[in-house]
């Protein structure tokens, strides 16, 4: 499986739109085999699709991304994991064992599976009100 991972000093790129490093990584049963970092110069985003389609990603890690961008990758059939932080190393051990989910993954202000941002914050999967 390749997974792609915008990169920016060693962590998850906080904003995938803007990010100029994207590192692709091939997992073979959970177990990173090879990488290798490419630049990223589209910035329409149609161009960044198309980049991700020709370096064959399957699924994307990243920190926050547009809705526009989001829903072009998942209709060409990546697969997206949007709200992520953290170093990269420990985020594909993360997604290679299957605890992404844990909360030091996850962005400030994100929370839930799907890892979209909320007001007020949430607390256990639940909306939580400030006032």
């Amino acid at each position: 499986m390749r997974v792609g991972v915008p990169v920016w000093r060693g962590r998850v790129s906080p904003v995938f739109d803007v990010a100029g490093q994207f590192l692709v990584a091939e997992l073979v049963n959970g177990i990173e085999v090879s990488r290798r970092e490419h630049p990223l110069s589209a910035c329409d985003v149609q161009q960044r699709v198309a980049q991700l389609a020709e370096l064959r990603v399957q699924t994307l890690i990243c920190g926050a991304i547009s809705q526009p961008l989001e829903a072009l990758l998942t209709e060409g059939g990546i697969k997206v994991y949007g709200g992520i932080c953290g170093h990269v190393d420990d985020v594909l051990k993360a997604f290679a064992t299957g605890t992404l989910d844990d909360s030091r993954f996850a962005m400030p202000g994100w929370c839930g599976r799907r890892r979209r941002r909320v007001r007020g914050g949430c607390q256990r999967g639940r909306w939580r009100s400030d006032g």
